[in-house]
């Protein structure tokens, strides 16, 4: 059985027709790994109706219906981040509804493995870029997404330790209060974020806002690409604090970004604090012993 069943594969095949104003009727389906949220699917086949057909491929994400918004706020993020036009993130064509499913179909990047030290170069050259993008709003963005399949609050906050304390923090830890997580120092924490970054002025930077090593890659034509956004205006250490959380990017990649973009003095104690919000996440989302590991995080910040 193709992953998409005729139900979903046809009506998704007439919105990339009437998105791309080609006719486009899928051949061949594929079942894409790498995600634990979605179902993910290449579809391929002919577009235009002409003969010979060029052969395209488009990448389809599939989800529950209630889940659409979550989608929208996907496309939205990599359009900002598209129309930034520093790094390569998939172009995405559109979103929709049919029966109890929502889906997002965007443009398929062929990704390959590894990459060379000049590809990884050209990430760091180009995130440093995509961070020089500021917003003149302030910290937040404009709609509020998903950090996986978590609740992002965007709200906008002109003040940064105030952002991370109430959009961020916050809420993370309501969540896991609220599935019996017990974080003895939380409110000493919460209460200290000012000082601990009363001397740290960021400037609102476009941030990817999930960037693991798995939501960076490099092409098969070896160009660097990252996928899969919470996109959000924020300090740039937090896209660069979560490089480092889940196995480090490349040494390239560090050494390039930073001679665009220098760190500056107090990241090493910053990057905890930042990474802290995505292990209370990955406890939300998943439980086990990320309640210890924040705990020890929340012990070493203080």
């Amino acid at each position: 059985m193709p992953p998409l069943s005729r139900t979903l594969a046809q009506p998704i095949a007439d919105h990339i027709s009437e998105i791309t104003g080609q006719f486009f009727q899928i051949e061949r389906q594929q079942t894409v790994g790498g995600g634990c949220i979605n179902q993910s699917v290449a579809v391929s086949g002919g577009v235009g109706g002409a003969s010979p057909q060029e052969t395209r491929t488009f990448f389809v994400k599939i989800n529950r219906a209630d889940r659409l918004a979550m989608f929208e706020a996907e496309r939205d993020g990599l359009q900002e981040i598209y129309e930034s036009q520093t790094i390569r993130v998939p172009q995405p064509l559109g979103c929709g509804i049919i029966g109890d499913s929502s889906y997002i179909v965007m443009e398929w990047l062929s990704l390959g493995s590894g990459g060379s030290d000049q590809s990884w170069q050209q990430m760091g050259d180009r995130l440093a870029a995509m961070h020089n993008v500021t917003s003149t709003q302030g910290f937040g963005w404009h709609r509020d997404n998903t950090i996986g399949a978590t609740p992002q609050q965007n709200g906008w906050c002109a003040d940064w330790s105030e952002f991370w304390r109430d959009r961020r923090l916050g809420p993370q830890f309501e969540m896991a209060h609220d599935k019996g997580a017990h974080f003895p120092r939380r409110d000493e924490l919460m209460s200290a974020l000012p000082r601990l970054l009363c001397d740290h002025t960021p400037s609102p930077a476009l941030l990817h806002g999930d960037l693991w090593s798995g939501n960076s890659a490099i092409t098969s034509a070896g160009e660097p690409v990252i996928v899969d956004p919470a996109t959000y205006y924020g300090d740039s250490e937090t896209d660069l604090a979560m490089t480092e959380l889940f196995g480090r990017l490349p040494a390239s990649f560090y050494q390039a970004y930073q001679s665009v973009r220098p760190l500056n003095a107090g990241y090493e104690q910053r990057k905890i604090l930042y990474n802290l919000y995505h292990i209370i996440n990955h406890y939300n989302l998943f439980g086990g012993g990320y309640l210890d590991q924040a705990n020890r995080m929340i012990d070493q910040v203080l």
